[in-house]
């Protein structure tokens, strides 16, 4: 009765957990450039009832007898397929079409990643034009620098190509290149990167180095779409279907405890 008991116990601990992962999605549906989590689970150690495979006569078993000791959530891993480009008023706002991700530099020095385009201009120490994130964390270029401009240009003008090229036009209205490229990176293993907050990634040993599209002819390039944002690919519809499924399963495993609650009751009254 106590192994039933521990079963129950830990199927309830991994519902909750992805009760957790799923609210946490339908939070973050209107998040830009947030992807969708998704929780795995993985079955505990097996104990052996019997561990003859023969039977009284001699004869072998066709299956040995085990009971399962319950579940664990074994990983939650992100979903990167590209969410819906929402059109943006804001000349600076940038959606990636592809598997590509935007670097960012962190207070602390470190390059960040994230795939939320909604960028801004502001003035940088020395008094000129910075590319940088709501939060004030410059944008970096295809070499690893801040997009910095000085003052004569105009920020209003600035036209970005798809291959994120930035551009400024001449004297004839023409937009020209400015030698600057918005930096896109790919990860091999994109699901390795480590989750922050402010929707950053941050590269680890399993989700290997940074690829840059600029350098690597290999890689299948993205799209910078400028004008556009790209919305969290979260669907409500599926997530409040596996709201209910997780729901169901916990209280199931809930009424598993309380049988052998039950069962143990009636076994100690035996004595009576």
């Amino acid at each position: 009765m106590v192994r039933s008991l521990w079963t129950a116990a830990t199927g309830m601990i991994a519902q909750q957990v992805n009760v957790d992962t799923i609210a946490n999605n339908l939070a973050n549906v209107n998040t830009n450039g947030y992807k969708t989590q998704v929780n795995e689970f993985k079955s505990l150690l097996y104990q052996n009832i019997q561990t003859k495979t023969t039977s009284a006569n001699g004869d072998a078993k066709p299956s040995s007898a085990q009971v399962g000791l319950g579940v664990r959530n074994s990983s939650i891993s992100s979903v990167f397929k590209t969410g819906s480009l929402l059109a943006s008023e804001s000349d600076t706002a940038f959606a990636i079409d592809g598997k590509g991700f935007f670097s960012v530099r962190g207070e602390d020095g470190n390059t960040y990643y994230t795939r939320n385009g909604n960028f801004k201009f502001t003035l940088a120490t020395n008094g000129a034009n910075m590319l940088a994130t709501s939060d004030g964390l410059p944008v970096m270029d295809s070499t690893g620098k801040p997009i910095i401009l000085d003052q004569s240009y105009i920020m209003s003008e600035i036209s970005v190509t798809k291959d994120g090229e930035l551009c400024y036009p001449d004297e004839l209205n023409n937009p020209q290149p400015l030698g600057i490229r918005i930096g896109v990176y790919q990860f091999n293993n994109p699901n390795g990167l480590e989750k922050l907050s402010d929707s950053l990634f941050q590269q680890t040993a399993a989700s290997g180095q940074p690829l840059n599209e600029a350098t690597n002819d290999r890689l299948e390039k993205s799209k910078v779409i400028q004008g556009y944002l790209e919305g969290s690919n979260v669907q409500v519809a599926d997530e409040m279907v596996n709201m209910i499924v997780a729901q169901r399963a916990y209280e199931l495993n809930s009424k598993a405890i309380t049988a052998s609650d039950e069962m143990l009751q009636q076994a100690n009254n035996l004595r009576r």
